[in-house]
């Protein structure tokens, strides 16, 4: 499944945008993480999500000459973020990058809280927990440093984590809401450590954020919720508020389920392995002197 998420193009998931600008340069926009970053709504399916928002906002301003989330994808780790961008398929697409955003870190802690959303209880192992927020530091660290290497022109945004579980009764959230706060400390020190800039998202969301999580059984926001993680990120971009999105801007939602998307996808590459036949065809029949050549090649 990862592999098959890697391969998804711009027209299939990433939306990738070229645009015609007024600005002396625009952005070449890569989005890499986890399921945020992929836009995964509340109810296991993909739309446009906070790198989709960002990037529709650039566009609009002409500022975006290309934008990509082929390098993110739901349940990444810190670890599976580092090996993705170490990745030969990654390196094309990191060394022009102007822009990047990174959403790393919440998958490693998550997985170990157990939720009974019936119950409203959240459980986790503090031993367990310490050890994988140092891990998380450490893989935030070589990250940091390997995007620094393959992506020298781009500008590096770390985005931060919001409290995810709104519904579980107040006396459960102060625990699992300190190892949030840790984590997001350690991206903001290891960003700010690394020259990138820490995105701050959870004050946003708070601890009550029911009307960006509608699903009490799942952790990810709605299009509301992508749009104050997109805001965030535009106000540590532009260094003001004056540039947001509006609830008015929000595209329709187009959602896809992982089984449709792997289906288009596949589809695009049978299509891509055609293309790549008949120009191979076009070349050896031009190489041998085909005599009907330039008749064939009008009809493939």
């Amino acid at each position: 499944m990862k592999r098959l998420w890697s391969f998804i193009g711009v027209t299939i998931l990433a939306m990738t945008c070229w645009a015609s600008s007024a600005y002396a340069q625009t952005e070449s926009y890569i989005a890499i993480g986890d399921s945020l970053a992929a836009g995964q709504t509340p109810y296991q399916e993909i739309d446009a999500g906070y790198s989709d928002l960002i990037a529709m906002k650039l566009s609009s301003m002409g500022q975006l000459s290309f934008y990509t989330k082929e390098l993110a994808f739901p349940g990444l780790t810190t670890a599976d973020v580092l090996e993705r961008i170490q990745s030969e398929e990654s390196k094309h697409l990191l060394e022009n990058a102007t822009l990047i955003t990174v959403s790393a870190g919440a998958n490693d802690l998550l997985r170990l809280v157990k939720v009974n959303p019936t119950a409203g209880t959240l459980a986790f192992s503090q031993l367990q927990t310490d050890s994988t927020l140092n891990l998380a530091r450490k893989n935030m660290i070589t990250i940091l440093d390997e995007l620094n290497e393959l992506a020298p022109k781009a500008k590096i945004f770390v985005m931060g984590y919001y409290f995810a579980y709104p519904y579980v009764h107040p006396t459960q959230k102060k625990g699992t809401n300190e190892q949030l706060v840790k984590l997001n400390t350690i991206l903001q020190q290891q960003a700010e450590d690394a020259g990138a800039v820490y995105v701050d998202v959870y004050d946003r969301f708070g601890l009550d954020a029911i009307n960006y999580l509608p699903n009490s059984a799942d952790v990810h926001p709605n299009f509301e919720g992508y749009r104050q993680m997109a805001n965030a990120f535009l106000q540590s971009y532009s260094g003001s508020n004056a540039l947001t999105i509006s609830s008015s801007e929000l595209p329709k939602p187009n959602p896809l389920s992982f089984e449709e998307i792997i289906k288009q996808q596949l589809s695009a590459k049978s299509k891509e392995r055609e293309t790549t036949q008949r120009q191979s065809t076009r070349t050896a029949y031009a190489i041998q002197g085909f005599p009907g050549y330039k008749a064939f090649i009008e009809n493939i």
